[in-house]
C-alpha cells in the first residue's frame, strides 16, 4: 500500500495535468478497493462491468469496513504526515489554483475536492488540517465568483466535510470571513441556480447546533505542503464569546443566527424552516 500511495504522490507533486490525473485516479482506485465491496462470483463481475453501470459494487457498511485490516492499515498510515492523502490533496490543489481557470484544469480541481472530501469522511482526523488558516483559506478561495460552477459546488460540498463534528475548524471558518465569503456568493447575481442551492445548504448545515468534538487524536501534524501567505484577513482569537471555553468553543443556533444576520437577511427564516423539517435528524430541545 505505501508503494502505491508512493507513487500516486509523486504524480500528484508534478504540474503536468496528464500526470496528476493518473495520480488522482489511482487513488481514487485504492479508495474503492477499500470501501467498496468486491463482486465474488462471476456473475456479479460480469454485471458489473456492465455499460450502463446498473450493477457497480456497492459501499461496504461501517460495520465491515472498522474490521477490514486493509481498511486498519490505510486509517493508520494516514496518522502521519508522511503517508497522509488529504495533506497531499491540499497541495494539489493550491498548485491547480495558481494555474488559474480554464476546462482541463476545473477538471482536475474538481476531481481533487470529490476525493479530498472522500479522505475527510473515511478519516476524520484529517480534518484537524483545516483548522490551519492557510488551508482554510484554499477552500474559501475556491469559492471566488470567478471559479467555475463545477468547481464552486464541489468546494461547498469540501467544506461540509471539514467542518463536519468540528467546532473549532467551524471557528477558524468565521474568523476568516467564511461567513462573508459564502453569503457573498449566494447574493451574486452570477451565481448559478445549482451553486445557490448548495450554498443554502450548507447554510442549513451550519445553524445546525453543535456538540463538542469526540475525545481522541484529531491532529496530523507536519509542516511540508503549502507555504502560501493567507488571502483572506486573520483574525483568529478575537471576538467576543458568550460561551466559556471550557465548552470546548461550541455555538448554538441562536448565536450562529446572529453571526449569519450580519451578512444575510431573513435568516429567521431559515432557523425556522430548519427547526420544523430537522434536515439532519438534530433536536433543537
Amino acid at each position: 500500500m505505501e508503494n502505491l500511495l508512493s507513487l500516486s504522490f509523486d504524480y500528484l507533486s508534478s504540474f503536468d495535468g496528464v500526470k496528476i490525473r493518473k495520480g488522482l485516479r489511482q487513488l481514487e482506485g485504492l479508495l474503492a478497493q477499500l470501501c467498496l465491496s468486491r463482486t465474488t462470483t462471476a456473475a456479479e463481475r460480469r454485471r458489473s462491468m456492465a455499460p450502463d453501470g446498473a450493477s457497480k459494487p456497492g459501499p461496504k457498511d461501517l460495520a465491515s469496513l472498522s474490521e477490514d485490516p486493509a481498511f486498519l492499515e490505510f486509517f493508520k498510515l494516514q496518522e502521519g504526515f508522511e503517508w497522509n492523502v488529504a495533506i497531499r490533496l491540499i497541495s494539489c490543489l493550491e498548485r491547480l489554483l495558481g494555474k488559474g481557470s480554464n476546462g482541463q484544469n476545473d477538471l482536475l480541481l474538481v476531481s481533487t475536492l470529490d476525493l479530498l472530501r472522500g479522505i475527510l469522511l473515511i478519516h476524520p482526523p484529517s480534518r484537524a488540517l483545516f483548522a490551519r488558516e492557510i488551508y482554510m483559506n484554499l477552500l474559501l478561495d475556491l469559492l471566488d465568483p470567478s471559479s467555475c460552477p463545477a468547481v464552486q459546488s464541489s468546494a461547498v460540498l469540501t467544506l461540509v466535510s471539514a467542518l463536519l463534528d468540528q467546532p473549532n475548524i467551524t471557528r477558524c471558518f468565521e474568523n476568516l470571513d467564511g461567513l462573508l465569503t459564502v453569503t457573498s456568493l449566494f447574493k451574486n447575481r452570477a451565481t448559478s441556480r445549482e451553486v445557490k442551492l448548495k450554498l443554502v445548504e450548507f447554510l442549513y448545515f451550519y445553524l445546525m447546533p453543535e456538540t463538542p468534538p469526540h475525545a481522541g487524536p484529531e491532529k496530523v501534524d507536519g509542516e511540508g505542503g503549502l507555504r502560501r501567505s493567507p488571502s483572506k484577513a486573520s483574525k483568529l482569537g478575537s471576538g467576543s464569546r458568550s460561551k466559556s471555553e471550557g465548552e470546548e468553543g461550541t455555538r448554538t443556533t441562536d448565536e450562529k443566527q446572529r453571526l449569519l444576520g450580519r451578512y444575510l437577511n431573513n435568516v429567521e427564516d431559515l432557523v425556522e424552516d430548519l427547526k420544523e423539517t430537522a434536515p439532519f435528524g438534530a433536536s433543537f430541545g
